[in-house]
């Protein structure tokens, strides 16, 4: 193995770490601004409405841009996309932390999230070709599992403490140190990635369609609370984004350089794995929303206090998703371990779903957290292990991106309507409820119990569409022989859950590679 190889090979763990500090930072940024938002509405004299424009600016420029920052990483290197959007995350969280008025602030927050796009959309996609040997992949999967699933929690919890012990402007400056070090340490332990170029896939006019398309979808959602799901508004601009994205693709299928090329769908874990993490994380942060509304509006707990009821379900993510996940999917493959962590969460919202109006904490409320915190610790490694074995190497950023996106459409998706549910349901019931506590508590149990149907149809279509095929005969790809083909085909098959079993249970050794790792599912 030559000098280079071997320097490569030794980087890639640090590497990851690197990775997974920018994920969290981008995480913890949404869930601590949250927190604050009070506190800054007061300092910068934001209304009710304005002040959900500090939220809505950066989901808007976040969700909108992920898919084009995918392909543009796959264009140009994903070393160069991912350091390039942790800078301007961090020049726009200093802006933020300056920020004086409500304008420079709603503005740094747009800024915010177009460079957490640009780092997020690549990072799986790094990881994947960094990793391509299953075992260690599905390890270091499950290591960005955790940041991405526990992040918003731990958020919660370092929100409330930095705003209130030195101010709102503080949780923007954390971002400015850590972004400094991140840039430095990526600078240095990534390998440089030249990319395919502009002239494999710069498709402008797609370009423009899709992420106005995903911003208009991303604004309808995050308003329809406000506006009403049946309102002239909401249908109205809710169709706008239907005719965008449609008319992007039916662009992709004519362009000869597509911006998303369609034959990525061919592999049905790539879209049946995401049409699951839609189903699964619409319900996670709808959960994750509900429940800090429940604890604090019924039962009077504070920021903190509910970022410490939280605490508990990261501890279960990191037990699990930072190893234990790894060998279960090794073992017994992403469909299995994917189930398992679907039935989890289920039993999870139903126990929600069935929430007192004065809850005790150990007895109504922690099992559910820890539940919900093994099923995550499951799902998420194993969700993404399944969607990035359908995209080969070269299309790794886009399917990074694509998967990013379609979290982010499923978090607000989750977010608005299950919080739309429970306020209507709520404001049903209050004339013949005993009182606003009471209502608001059946609102939210109806939510719950919405959220676990989600999780149930998200298990029948994994049970169903990510079923595991027969082998099929390796096909050459990417100018690879037949040779590399097959041991890209038994890399993927394992990252899916497909590799032959031993007698033993385990995987079969003389099946598995450490071949390029996504080229299996990409056939005509």
């Amino acid at each position: 193995m030559s000098e280079t190889a071997n320097r490569a090979d030794r980087m890639r763990w640090p590497a990851l770490y690197v990775l997974c500090a920018g994920t969290l930072m981008i995480v913890l940024d949404g869930s601590i601004v949250t927190v604050a938002l009070p506190t800054i509405g007061s300092a910068l004299h934001f209304s009710q409405t304005s002040l959900s424009w500090l939220v809505n600016a950066y989901m808007i420029a976040f969700g909108g841009l992920l898919l084009l920052s995918g392909r543009l990483g796959d264009l140009i290197g994903r070393k160069r996309m991912f350091l390039t959007g942790i800078t301007a995350f961090t020049a726009a969280s200093l802006l933020c932390g300056l920020s004086g008025s409500q304008e420079l602030l709603i503005t740094g927050r747009f800024l915010q999230g177009v460079g957490g796009a640009m780092a997020s959309a690549v990072t799986l996609g790094m990881i994947v070709t960094m990793f391509t040997e299953p075992r260690e992949q599905a390890k270091a999967i499950g290591v960005f599992s955790f940041v991405a699933a526990a992040g918003g929690s731990i958020g919660v919890i370092a929100g409330g403490v930095l705003t209130q012990a030195v101010g709102w402007y503080s949780i923007f400056y954390i971002n400015v140190l850590i972004g400094i070090v991140i840039v430095a340490l990526a600078a240095r332990l990534f390998q440089p990635d030249r990319g395919l170029g502009f002239g494999a896939g710069a498709d402008l006019l797609g370009a423009f369609l899709v992420t106005s398309g995903l911003m208009l979808l991303v604004y309808t959602i995050n308003k329809a609370e406000e506006h009403g799901w049946g309102s002239a508004h909401t249908l109205g601009l809710g169709a706008a984004s239907i005719v965008l994205l449609a008319g992007f693709v039916l662009r992709q299928a004519k362009v000869s350089s597509p911006l998303l090329p369609l034959r990525l769908f061919r592999s049905r874990y790539l879209w049946g794995a995401n049409v699951v993490q839609i189903l699964f994380v619409a319900a996670l942060f709808g959960f994750q929303f509900l429940l800090a509304l429940y604890l604090q509006s019924v039962n009077g707990y504070s920021a903190i206090e509910t970022g410490l009821a939280y605490l508990p379900g990261p501890i279960v993510i990191a037990a699990i998703s930072l190893g234990l996940s790894a060998r279960l999917m090794t073992r017994f493959g992403g469909r299995t371990v994917l189930l398992a962590g679907l039935v989890s969460t289920v039993a999870a919202l139903l126990l929600l779903a069935r929430l007192p109006l004065h809850a005790t904490y150990t007895m109504d409320v922690l099992p559910a957290v820890v539940l919900l915190g093994a099923g995550a610790g499951l799902a998420l490694p194993a969700v993404i292990g399944l969607a990035m074995s359908g995209a080969t190497l070269s299309d790794s950023g886009l399917a990074s991106g694509l998967l990013n996106t379609t979290q982010q459409i499923g978090g607000a998706l989750g977010v608005a309507a299950l919080a739309t549910l429970a306020s209507s349901h709520a404001q049903n019931l209050l004339p013949s409820a005993e009182s606003a506590a009471a209502a608001s508590t059946y609102g939210y149990r109806l939510a719950f119990g919405v959220a676990a149907g989600l999780l149930v149809a998200a298990f029948l279509l994994t049970a169903t569409v990510l079923s595991s095929p027969k082998a099929l005969p390796p096909r050459p790809s990417e100018g690879g022989t037949p040779s590399d083909a097959t041991d890209a085909s038994a890399s993927a098959r394992s990252s899916a859950g497909e590799i032959p079993q031993g007698p033993d249970g385990g995987t079969d050794p003389g099946a598995s590679s450490a071949g390029a790792g996504r080229a299996r599912l990409e056939r005509s």
